[in-house]
């Protein structure tokens, strides 16, 4: 079983989510009543739908985890899946982004858009003039 397989198995039990198709024609995802919160790509890519202000509350640890991706301009981040601990900082944000939803004023979050699948992310390189 991948840790995708784990995770979407322990999240299947929580009374808030129902496992659906993902709207993105790829894989399995999620759903709250408000919206997709995940989306299994991969059996170790999750992308997770958190809201504009959960994204910018959390931005620097969201990035400096090595687990999370997050992409300028969307209200999805990737998480990549490679050990248990992945896993339980998944669920942790799954919590925190259902939360988010729940505390958004209703009308006021845009749809949620496509998720990280096909989004495009460049790294900048190191700048040689660094080394």
């Amino acid at each position: 079983m991948t840790l995708a397989e784990r995770a979407l198995e322990r999240l299947q039990v929580w009374p808030d989510l129902t496992a659906v198709d993902a709207s993105c024609g790829a894989g399995r995802a999620m759903r709250s009543v408000h919206s997709e919160i995940l989306h299994f790509h991969s059996g170790h890519d999750v992308d997770l739908h958190l809201t504009v202000p959960a994204i910018q509350r959390i931005r620097d640890d969201l990035r400096a985890s090595t687990a999370v991706r997050v992409v300028p301009g969307s209200r999805w981040v990737t998480v990549h899946l490679d050990c248990d601990a992945d896993v339980d900082l998944l669920m942790s944000l799954v919590s925190m982004a259902l939360k988010a939803h729940l505390a958004a004023v209703p009308g006021a979050v845009p749809a949620a858009g496509s998720c990280n699948l096909h989004r495009v992310t460049l790294v900048p390189r190191d700048d040689p003039d660094d080394r």
